[in-house]
């Protein structure tokens, strides 16, 4: 009976250890359902002070009580609102984004680092797939690109720069 239960027990451990994720810190689903993370509250509904000074309905436009994220970070970031000056740049930025762009610019720039990334971990993580224990690629490929947080600090201290305090080693 102890035998048969420990059997059962390494089966399911090795076959729970078997399947196959096809992304590294892979957060979306390939289901037809809701992102969750798109999903909006409304804002509560209020009242107009006068009814006649309301504006007329518009099918397909928003109404006061949406959320516009995208329109309140760009407010909270100093921006407008208004959809003239959503879309274009800053006077004060255009250097900025003349140097960033002096390459040229790729609209399938996600796409294309997507693949390339995939590739390199895959160059990278030759015998990674065979594990026990379900595990985090990214930090075993990246992990010669990471940062060391003190030594940095260390050396900005000894250039005699103003740094900000850090939490102790451990």
């Amino acid at each position: 009976m102890r035998l048969s239960r420990a059997l059962i027990l390494g089966a399911s451990l090795l076959l729970a250890a078997c399947s196959n994720d096809k992304g590294v810190r892979h957060l979306s689903s390939n289901g037809d359902g809701p992102d969750e993370f798109r999903i909006l509250p409304n804002k509560p509904l209020e009242a107009p002070p006068n009814y006649t000074s309301l504006p007329a309905p518009t099918p397909g436009e928003g109404n006061r009580t949406d959320l516009d994220p995208l329109g309140d970070a760009v407010v909270a970031l100093g921006g407008s609102r208004s959809a003239k000056h959503a879309t274009a740049i800053p006077g004060r930025d255009s250097s900025l984004v003349n140097y960033a762009s002096r390459q040229g610019l790729s609209p399938d720039i996600r796409a294309s680092l997507a693949s390339d990334d995939e590739a390199f971990r895959q160059s990278r993580g030759r015998f990674t797939n065979i594990r026990l224990v379900k595990q985090d690629r990214y930090n075993e490929v990246y992990k010669r690109y990471h940062l060391d947080q003190y030594r940095e600090l260390y050396r900005w201290r000894g250039a005699g720069v103003a740094t900000p305090t850090a939490p102790p080693t451990r």
